[in-house]
């Protein structure tokens, strides 16, 4: 298994930008379809944004569409999400996850993914 590595949350205001960051270690990272997952306190885990192992597909939920941004650098072994116009609604722990399936397109189903970091606090006041 892939083991992740997220950073770059943190507090922020309505309306500004972050970019989380993902760093894999331990496989092949060309080999992995990437997501990103939040999970908001006392709410369930949910779906944001995944990417196939070449960048070339991207999927991202229909609360974040065309704010957020999924990417990759294979060489890097990094997955980013860059946010913008973030929302106060947008606070959550977000994760990275990898799905070891590598071809097809990206899963929104956190069941599909094998491998999960720990998580990065992003809180957005209001």
């Amino acid at each position: 298994q892939v083991q992740l590595v997220e950073s770059g949350g943190g507090l922020v205001q309505a309306g500004a930008s972050l970019r989380l960051s993902c760093a894999a270690s331990g496989r092949t990272f060309s080999d992995y379809k990437m997501g990103w997952f939040r999970q908001a306190q006392g709410k369930e885990r949910e779906f944001v944004a995944g990417i196939s192992w070449s960048g070339g597909s991207t999927v991202y939920a229909d609360s974040v569409k065309g704010r957020f941004t999924i990417s990759r650098e294979n060489a890097k072994n990094m997955v980013y999400l860059q946010m913008n116009s973030l929302k106060h609604e947008d606070t959550a722990v977000y994760s990275c996850a990898a799905d070891q399936r590598k071809f097809g397109r990206p899963s929104t189903y956190g069941y599909d993914y094998n491998s999960w970091g720990q998580g990065t606090q992003v809180t957005v006041s209001s």
